[in-house]
């Protein structure tokens, strides 16, 4: 049994498909790891989401911004961004089912030795503060609250964590966090609007979240997607995957066991 964790994804199904051809991915016996963002910008968002969830057990998914943007649009509480191409989704017939499953799919997913989030975990974490965290929105994801919380999580702040924090805000933070986040300050602070790559940023108190000097050590490898500008960063405890395929990069697939990296340049 093997395990392959994906990027990205955005809808670049051909892409994906060609990878899993490539490493011979065999649902009987191997699982596929899905770092968020299913859906958005890609030409086949509708085909990802069907072939993900058709994958049962077979896969493990968190989910993005983007996934939990399109949410958001099925309830009509915000328009779709100008460059999703998700249209075909909310017309298609088995449009119910399909978000009913996404909106099942929790933040954080866990292997015996290593974790899965789409954007990163917050500075102030450890590993049982995150699995709580997650806990706290993946239940209100599968009740009936679910509408209230897509509804009222589009804001930047807090961006500071305190265990003390209650409703909207604690959700937002940790929505943030796990679907949102890229850099830091130091003290901790998340900055939600920087997108620059960090051999751009001239702020020297900004910082990627995982190399904040007084982060909370999480004790297994952390594998995150989200941030293109990375180009695939890989670290001793942190390994990047989106590495742009929707904006004309390539999509990357990692075969855990083997700690070997496939690629495929965008079609």
């Amino acid at each position: 049994m093997s395990n392959y964790i994906v990027g990205d994804i955005q809808g670049c199904f051909d892409e994906l498909m060609r990878l899993l051809k490539t490493v011979e991915f065999d649902p009987k016996f191997d699982t596929l790891w899905v770092a968020g963002d299913l859906v958005a910008r890609g030409p086949k968002s509708l085909e990802t989401l069907r072939f993900i969830k058709g994958l049962g057990a077979s896969a493990k998914v968190v989910l993005g911004n983007h996934d939990l943007h399109l949410l958001a649009v099925s309830l009509d509480l915000f328009p779709a961004k100008g460059k999703d191409k998700t249209k075909p989704i909310i017309e298609a017939e088995d449009r119910y089912e399909l978000l009913t499953w996404l909106r099942q799919q929790p933040l954080l997913q866990e292997h015996e030795n290593f974790v899965m989030c789409h954007a990163g975990i917050s500075p102030q974490w450890d590993l049982e503060t995150a699995r709580k965290a997650n806990l706290e929105i993946q239940d209100l994801l599968r009740s009936d609250k679910w509408t209230w919380l897509i509804e009222n999580m589009y804001e930047n702040q807090p961006d500071l964590w305190n265990n003390q924090l209650t409703g909207i805000e604690r959700y937002r933070y940790i929505i943030n966090s796990f679907t949102r986040m890229r850099y830091c300050s130091n003290s901790y602070h998340i900055d939600m609007t920087c997108k620059l790559p960090p051999n751009e940023i001239k702020d020297d108190e900004l910082v990627p979240w995982f190399k904040v000097s007084a982060r909370t050590p999480i004790e297994k490898t952390i594998l995150f997607g989200h941030w293109a500008a990375l180009k695939g960063y890989s670290g001793e405890e942190v390994i990047g995957l989106d590495t742009g395929c929707v904006w004309g990069g390539e999509l990357t697939l990692l075969h855990w066991e083997e700690h070997k990296f496939y690629r495929q340049k965008a079609l």
